[in-house]
């Protein structure tokens, strides 16, 4: 019997991924307040393990300070201990939010928000991942055979969200190879990633009880399926009232819903940087893979970077509630917290432009020429890593949205995580690419 229990407080990091330190949980109470030390350098481990440039070098200290009300146990009743963790934000040693907390970055996008669209965001992060070993047998896709051979993991990952306080939704055997989908509920404002990192834990921690491996990388497979993550979004007036319907909008979009989506889709192209993080990343947003390959708007289109989703009503108010849109172009790779926070300031800069509503497509546009998509205002998404990173750098408006250094430490991170794939692997060897991603995510 464990007589001293631990508590994990984590920091979202800026590689996706889930760091921080541990601590009695009889601490609890104090570390709410005192936070546990941390290093300003720790921003720059990549995905990989190895260390980016940094500006910071040894120096600095900092804090990471737990929020009471993220604290998760899941206890999977066996003989291994009690999996507890916290999720918190990082400040400096007065207690003011550091420039390169992702958690915080999104708190400021979300009070943008705010004070420019006089809203609240409601979302929720649907997740694909794959399980890892072993040859799968074929002809499982959407099945009821593939869904048993996991119903066991699938009822124990259900039970853990709920136990996490997550509205668990759905959970199903997807297209691809031992490939499946687990949804939950909306939440409000920051809780929304908060909770996308909590589904991504607990569903990593329920594999390794039941003796498995998965992988949320964004394509295990260059010749197969990806993974990706999938963003829905609504507004709440300041009476808790929907405010991203209009039935007189097209496509029913409000005007506030309209102007949002308008400023997403036109810094696309930079933000996707933060949304697509991963050199492999871009294997899946190609067309006709049920992704993102373009910054058009779809009406019910799965290969659009955003899309109308469908409602299930023919009454209004039930309509308004339920009505949404999807961000598709993100994958696992990148921070929540990070990408929704970008997809907001874009919104929001959308807003401040006073942008019209985008026109919607309802076609393959792979199939127009550079010429007729230049004229319709379509531009194909970056088709590397490397090429999302320029654009982002050069993107003045972007860069204004986050504290003076924050977009360089991003920039210097990511092409740190580049340089050690090229230390370490053929650019040309793209199978080995996707390997290396799936231990990591």
């Amino acid at each position: 019997m464990i007589t001293n229990p631990l508590i994990f407080a984590v920091t979202p990091d800026i590689a996706g991924k889930s760091r921080g330190k541990s601590f009695p949980l009889r601490d609890l109470e104090k570390r709410l307040k005192r936070g546990v030390g941390w290093t300003p350098t720790n921003v720059q481990i990549t995905c990989f393990n190895a260390i980016a440039e940094s500006p910071f070098g040894a120096l600095g200290d900092l804090l990471l300070i737990p929020d009471g009300e993220t604290s998760v146990e899941i206890d999977f009743e066996d003989e291994a201990p009690v999996e507890r963790f916290i999720i918190g934000d990082v400040t400096d040693l007065d207690g003011n939010a550091w420039n390169c907390c992702t958690r915080s970055i999104l708190k400021n996008a979300l009070k943008r928000l705010k004070e420019l669209g006089h809203v609240d965001l409601c979302a929720a992060f649907e997740h694909e991942f794959q399980f890892k070993g072993g040859k799968p047998p074929n002809g499982e896709g959407y099945s009821l055979t593939g869904f048993s051979r996991r119903r066991k993991f699938g009822e124990t990952l259900m039970a853990a969200l709920d136990k996490a306080g997550l509205d668990i939704d759905t959970f199903m055997k997807e297209y691809g190879p031992d490939q499946y989908e687990v949804t939950i509920g909306p939440s409000k404002n920051h809780r929304a990633a908060d909770e996308a990192l909590i589904l991504r834990e607990v569903t990593r921690m329920t594999a390794a009880h039941c003796g498995e491996q998965v992988s949320f990388s964004p394509i295990l497979d260059p010749d197969s399926v990806g993974n990706g993550v999938h963003i829905h979004m609504s507004f709440l007036n300041k009476d808790g009232k929907p405010a991203t319907y209009d039935e007189d909008g097209p496509a029913g979009m409000s005007a506030l819903t309209g102007s949002f989506i308008a400023g997403v889709l036109k810094y696309l192209d930079s933000i996707i940087a933060f949304t697509a993080p991963s050199d492999v990343s871009y294997l899946r947003l190609t067309p006709h893979r049920w992704s993102a390959a373009y910054n058009n708007l779809g009406f019910r289109d799965r290969e659009a970077s955003v899309r109308i989703c469908p409602v299930t009503s023919t009454e209004k108010d039930s309509i308004a509630r339920q009505y949404n849109f999807e961000f598709r172009a993100a994958d696992a790779s990148a921070s929540p917290h990070l990408a929704l926070a970008a997809i907001i300031h874009a919104g929001v800069q959308g807003i401040e432009e006073g942008l019209a509503p985008p026109a919607i497509t309802e076609e393959d546009l792979s199939l127009l020429s550079e010429e007729a998509l230049t004229e319709r205002g379509y531009v194909r998404l970056p088709q590397s890593l490397e090429e999302a990173l320029d654009r982002l750098s050069n993107n003045d408006v972007v860069r204004s949205w986050f504290a003076e250094e924050f977009v360089d430490v991003y920039l210097a991170h990511k092409r740190g995580e580049l340089s050690y794939l090229k230390d370490h692997i053929s650019k040309d060897d793209t199978k080995a690419r996707c390997i290396a991603y799936a231990e990591v995510y």
